[in-house]
């Protein structure tokens, strides 16, 4: 039979209801992973609580995890937009670094054209965009 008074206790209560919350898939607060640390954070209180004054729920928590199947749908629908957006970023960075070499490019053809208008010329000057000199013309 539980103890009437353990009924009243609010703490007990919080863990109880952050543990239906967590089991289901619906945090507040936490992460939503299966966790004594996340089922602290998600009933707001310390984690002391669990691993020192109400070790039964500690253990009636680990139990039921164990016998989940799996993460719960909001931790495993967490996850799967961690992994889309790391796939993003990797398509990102590969995508900056090609502008990089497009801009690389334009930069030299630019610098060539400006040369040679020099060179035809022999008044425009044009520095490299680059280094900000002024480029030399062999045979000058």
């Amino acid at each position: 039979m539980k103890n009437p008074a353990a009924q009243d206790d609010p703490i007990r209560n919080q863990i109880a209801a952050a543990m239906d919350r967590l089991l289901a898939g619906e945090p507040l607060r936490s992460t939503g992973r299966l966790s004594i640390s996340q089922l602290a954070i998600e009933a707001g209180v310390a984690r002391w609580h669990l691993t020192h004054q109400h070790t039964d729920l500690k253990e009636l928590f680990q139990a039921k995890v164990s016998n989940a199947d799996g993460a719960p749908a909001a931790f495993a629908r967490r996850l799967n937009e961690y992994e889309k957006l790391k796939a993003d970023h990797t398509k990102l960075l590969a995508h900056c670094a090609e502008i990089e070499e497009r801009l690389q490019m334009y930069a030299s053809v630019i610098n060539l054209l400006a040369l040679e208008k020099r060179a035809d010329s022999g008044r425009a000057v044009v520095t490299d965009i680059r280094t900000r000199r002024v480029p030399t013309i062999p045979g000058e």
